[in-house]
């Protein structure tokens, strides 16, 4: 696929999606449109890199517009200049390409950890906390945090890929 019919296919196919998932998560329609703008300028200097690349490029066109809500919501200026718009995180909350993506693939493996590694890095990697918050959240130092998101992860890395362990 050439360039220009891979840019052509992300605005066809995917810009209103992405558009809708930034409204999701910001509440204001002009903003998600923005922001998506932003993820297409990026694709275009990456499109080299999609053009080959052996992953979803429809996953990493959300990714990409679910950093850049993150990081505009995170700036000063969103937290004065526009009153009332909220982040509401889809990864916590309903989203079909996430949905998907966790019913196919991360439940079963987090089925496989304890209940207490299992909540470590659910708090950390699907509702995007900090060490610091899911400690106060679970009650436990940070340092046990910290070591059970370890533990999990490896444990997780043998499981899900046993030829690297």
């Amino acid at each position: 696929m050439s360039r220009s019919e891979l840019l052509g296919t992300i605005m066809r196919e995917y810009r209103d999606g992405l558009v809708s998932y930034a409204e999701k998560m910001l509440g204001d329609h002009g903003l998600a449109e923005d922001i998506v703008q932003e993820t297409i300028i990026r694709a275009w200097r990456n499109i080299d890199r999609l053009i080959g690349m052996e992953g979803s490029v429809r996953g990493w066109l959300f990714t990409v517009t679910r950093h850049l809500v993150i990081d505009w919501v995170r700036k000063p200026h969103a937290r004065r200049e526009f009153i009332g718009v909220t982040y509401n995180d889809p990864v916590c909350g309903t989203d079909a390409t996430e949905a998907v993506h966790d019913a196919l693939v991360t439940r079963p493996l987090l089925g496989r950890l304890s209940p207490e590694h299992r909540a470590v890095l659910v708090h950390i990697y699907l509702c995007d906390r900090s060490i610091k918050e899911t400690a106060c959240i679970l009650g436990v130092p940070a340092g046990t945090v910290k070591s059970r998101q370890h533990n999990a992860l490896r444990k997780l890395r043998a499981v899900a890929c046993p030829e690297a362990a």
